[in-house]
């Protein structure tokens, strides 16, 4: 199809004056007319006739399934919920860390290839460079690599650390559950203390609390290291081979893969096999008993009360001993879990680090944000504007201007279109407006305007450098 405006084509001279022709677009059934330019030289434009045949109506481009947007009116809550967080995290004096949402795949693959946020819910491509990268599914493994690149293990020790940021999971899109979701998390790399371990337990209650859900449930279990683990994995198996055929497919290839997710698999046909596994914590070395007793120890002296689930795993691979998740109440399962964390002592190593112990949490923002909606919690939202400007027609420079000086202060927003006072005025009520400030263009000239109370509907006319003043009462 011909562009509308086609590139130039250069006119014969026909005397001492050039005379050029346009050859121009006109509505089909007028034909290609020629039209001459006689009062100055131009260039010849190709001509063409156009169908009026309407071009078919596009669909809108809406989001991604799995993916939604936080509008403004959702953000109250989700601020009160961070804002929670980052207060927490500053009085146990960890300090924000900002990581990259892409990694190297390897880094993921090698802490985690056996569980299923890798097998089957990464989100990998490889770029122009032919770079095998990913979207990060959770945030540890990139924390820790930026605690030995980027010196933080030369630093004060353990190394303190918080993060807020989006991650991302090919998973079946569900209430509660999105492909990209925020998390809020903590990380105590560079010490192997239970004393940490109960730290973060207690940040991660402070955070569920004063973000105002009410009636919290902390299951807690240790799932052993790598000298008692791998003895307990052997008994483990013993135990499900004979009931292998009954199990469901994905509990099937789980038994050779990655054991120990067959104590918190939820699919009904598996539950009554799990009562008669056995427990991890009737199987752990010393040390890791002792560091289990001092855990819970030091739960207690901090007057938070816990539920021992046996059955409680982590599905990283990387996590050792300490493993715990907050439930809101009349909830359980990973679903519903608000906040899950523990030890990962073997994540270091796994990336190809020294090894260095490390315990942290992750909590999701999506899902204590709808619980906070559910329990009714209420945040009274700041209006979108405290003032708003409405001026006459073609006073777009004034408001302007008028709005400069009154943000020293509060907040404004200009009304820019061209309706009636009435029609502005519902605007600024629905922005929230406390104040409007009139301006007619005799105002203007003198530099002064109306300032009207929207809750009395009092005004009063004041020259422009008063309206701080007056605003900041």
């Amino acid at each position: 199809m011909m562009s509308r405006y086609a590139p130039m084509m250069s006119a014969s001279p026909a005397s001492t004056r050039e005379t050029s022709w346009i050859r121009a677009v006109v509505p089909a059934g007028i034909g290609a007319r020629i039209l001459k330019a006689g009062a100055r030289p131009c260039s010849q434009i190709l001509v063409s006739t156009y169908n009026r045949t309407p071009m078919p109506r596009s669909e809108p481009i809406k989001a991604v399934r799995g993916v939604r947007d936080i509008l403004p009116r959702d953000r109250p809550l989700w601020r009160a919920a961070e804002r929670a967080a980052a207060e927490v995290a500053t009085r146990f004096a960890y300090q924000e860390i900002v990581t990259p949402i892409i990694e190297r795949v390897e880094l993921i693959e090698r802490v985690g290839e056996d569980t299923d946020a890798i097998a089957k819910e990464l989100y990998r491509f490889e770029d122009r460079g032919g770079r095998q990268l990913a979207l990060r599914p959770e945030a540890t493994a990139g924390i820790v690599r930026a605690y030995f690149e980027g010196g933080l293990k030369q630093g004060p020790q353990p190394a303190r650390l918080y993060l807020f940021g989006p991650m991302f999971r090919y998973d079946r899109p569900q209430k509660g559950r999105y492909r990209q979701f925020y998390q809020f998390d903590i990380e105590a790399i560079g010490s192997a203390s239970p004393a940490l371990d109960a730290e973060v337990i207690e940040i991660a209650g402070a955070w569920l609390n004063e973000s105002g859900i009410p009636g919290l449930t902390l299951e807690l279990n240790s799932i052993g290291d790598g000298v008692c683990r791998p003895a307990y994995l052997d008994r483990l198996r013993e135990y499900y081979r004979p009931l292998k055929e009954q199990l469901h497919p994905d509990c099937q290839r789980r038994l050779e893969t990655n054991p120990l997710r067959l104590l918190d698999c939820k699919v009904p046909q598996c539950q009554p096999f799990k009562a008669g596994a056995p427990r991890i914590t009737d199987h752990l070395c010393e040390p890791c008993s002792q560091a289990w007793t001092q855990v819970r120890h030091l739960v207690e002296a901090a007057g938070i009360e816990y539920v021992h689930n046996p059955y409680l795993v982590r599905g990283l691979d990387y996590y050792t001993r300490t493993v715990f998740e907050f439930y809101p109440a009349g909830a359980s399962g990973q679903q519903d879990a608000l906040a899950s964390g523990g030890r990962y002592d073997g994540l270091a190593a796994a990336e190809g680090w020294p090894p260095t112990p490390g315990v942290g949490f992750a909590g999701g923002f999506d899902r204590v944000v709808e619980v906070m909606a559910s329990s009714g919690v209420e945040v009274v939202a700041a209006a979108a504007a405290e003032v708003a400007v409405l001026a006459d027609a073609g006073l777009e420079v004034e408001a302007a201007n008028v709005a400069r000086i009154c943000r020293a202060v509060r907040s404004v927003a200009v009304d820019y279109e061209a309706r009636s006072l009435t029609a502005k005025m519902r605007s600024a009520a629905k922005l929230g407006a406390r104040w409007v400030v009139l301006l007619s263009a005799d105002e203007a000239a003198r530099r002064t305007a109306r300032l009207r109370d929207m809750a009395s509907g009092e005004q009063a006319e004041m020259a422009w450098d008063e309206l701080p003043q007056r605003l900041g009462k």
